[in-house]
């Protein structure tokens, strides 16, 4: 596989995606930040056959800065987290819950992912039942040791491939805010993560 990024085309390509999204030519200037994804198409791939990959990568810049965050924390975790303006639920909040699927479906929804303290982590499929993680929403561990802003961002800026069934595979790697350069490396090092994932 050539995973070789023609690098004039890609500084093309990102000039013509920031003056697009800034109202120039037909472009249109929308009232939120758009986020700049990567798109894979796989020849010679049988989904069938062939071994089905997935793999996760740490990007420098952050391309999804608003995702939303809740902490399943203990007692230290949530207090830690109101200091820092981050939701959270303790073990009562969750047993208020009652496993009931309609609830932790409503919640899966509302949050884009979740930290979970390492007390804590174990109990999640007692307390709300198999919800989370039919979402793909299972929360990443957050032990006492660890910052909760840099695991924060660390999650907002860890991308994921995961090869399913189709032949064609896309990727959140920035934002518009984001400088042309910033927006450039993502996407290499994104494609060349692929590159070498697969």
């Amino acid at each position: 596989m050539s995973n070789k990024l023609n690098s004039a085309l890609l500084d093309k390509a990102v000039d013509d995606i920031l003056a697009y999204s800034s109202g120039e030519g037909e472009g249109k200037k929308r009232n939120f930040t758009e986020t700049v994804e990567i798109q894979i198409t796989l020849k010679n791939y049988d989904p069938q056959r062939d071994k089905r990959f997935s793999g996760t990568f740490k990007l420098p810049q952050i391309p999804r800065p608003n995702l939303k965050c809740c902490m399943l924390g203990n007692a230290a975790h949530c207090e830690q987290a109101d200091r820092i303006g981050i939701d959270h639920m303790s073990v009562e909040d969750l047993k208020k819950l009652n496993k009931n699927k309609k609830l932790v479906k409503k919640l899966a929804k509302k949050y884009d992912f979740f930290m979970a303290s390492d007390n804590m982590i174990k109990q999640i499929p007692r307390l709300l039942g198999p919800g989370l993680t039919k979402a793909g929403k299972f929360p990443t561990l957050l032990s006492s040791g660890e910052d909760m802003q840099e695991k924060i961002d660390e999650v907002k800026g860890t991308i994921k491939f995961q090869m399913k069934k189709v032949m064609c595979l896309n990727v959140a790697v920035a934002n518009v805010d984001m400088d042309k350069q910033q927006i450039i490396v993502n996407v290499q090092l994104a494609a060349n993560f692929f590159g070498i994932a697969s």
